[in-house]
């Protein structure tokens, strides 16, 4: 018999006040999520505490104070987030994938991270190139979270947002046998023009990897908009772009797509389909030609010292 789970992918609208806030509306959804024999549950980009949407609208030059509040309410990992959320994980016996704003020192990074059924961080990963306004507030990742990894649902990747347009980010995560993928963008943002990239992306993906694809984004409500930009021409910039979405293997959505408002797309995955599509078309199997094209990826956990000793080197 086929093996099925059930999968969600939530809209939610993050708590501007902070960090806390926004990990309870989360917790609050793996509670409803679970009420429906939910397995897996994909969250937005950086959905803690929340996107930084006034980056796109404000110049850097007057981001300052929002950036620094923006640092005081990140992540760090491990810490009281991670344990929230790895709690609520492992007492719902799902797998969780979230978007957070990390702080590692003087530094922040748009990461994802996973956590299995049971609670354990299966993954932390850190988009390796932040997009036009996003180079303003983090940094770069490395090639050492371009990985695929085991869990309780099956094999899981991620990326988020524009890394789907670097194809061999996505073919890194494809040649790991990727069985769901799991994306995230940040939704509210660019109009109708950015929901409708977003689908053709996703769609894309699935059928050229051969995955479900459960896909994530953000939604602000209009006093949200209104906080982050009061200037009315400017407040449409921050509306549309949401499919929140769940995408079989044939590239067909599985359920209804979350184009307004909060909610959530939820939808059985049949992994029958992924042996269906693949018997067809295997991009990093019978369908691949290594003997023409070669992919080279560096893993290597990065740092900006390297020490010397007498018995080696290391990564400070």
């Amino acid at each position: 018999m086929s093996r099925r789970i059930k999968a969600a992918a939530v809209q939610l609208s993050p708590d501007l006040d902070g960090r806390d806030g926004t990990v309870g509306r989360i917790i609050a959804a793996v509670r409803h999520a679970s009420e429906q024999d939910v397995k897996i549950a994909v969250f937005p980009e950086t959905c803690i505490p929340y996107y930084p949407y006034f980056s796109f609208v404000t110049p850097p030059v007057l981001g300052g104070k929002e950036h620094l509040q923006l640092y005081d309410e990140a992540v760090e990992v491990p810490g009281p987030t991670t344990e929230a959320l790895s709690e609520a994980a492992r007492q719902h016996g799902m797998v969780l994938v979230i978007g957070v704003n990390e702080r590692d020192h003087g530094t922040l990074y748009n990461s994802q991270l996973v956590f299995d059924a049971n609670g354990s961080l299966a993954l932390r990963r850190r988009k390796i190139t932040p997009s036009y306004h996003e180079r303003m507030i983090w940094g770069q990742g490395d090639g050492s979270g371009l990985e695929v990894v085991e869990t309780a649902v099956g094999r899981l990747g991620a990326l988020a947002c524009w890394e789907h347009y670097n194809p061999l980010a996505r073919y890194a995560l494809m040649a790991g046998h990727e069985e769901i993928h799991c994306a995230q963008f940040p939704g509210s943002m660019v109009g109708q023009v950015f929901a409708d990239q977003m689908e053709v992306t996703i769609r894309h993906h699935a059928l050229e990897s051969g995955c479900f694809v459960i896909n994530a984004t953000g939604w602000l409500t209009d006093e949200q908009i209104a906080r982050i930009e009061p200037d009315k021409k400017l407040q449409g910039t921050l509306r549309g772009g949401c499919c929140t979405a769940i995408v079989s293997p044939e590239g067909k959505h599985l359920c209804e797509p979350v184009r307004e408002g909060e909610g959530m797309a939820i939808a059985e995955l049949d992994f029958s389909l992924i042996t269906k599509r693949k018997r067809m078309l295997d991009s990093v199997g019978h369908y691949a030609r290594p003997d023409i094209f070669e992919v080279r990826i560096d893993k290597t956990a990065r740092a900006p010292v390297r020490t010397k000793t007498d018995i080696g080197e290391s990564d400070a």
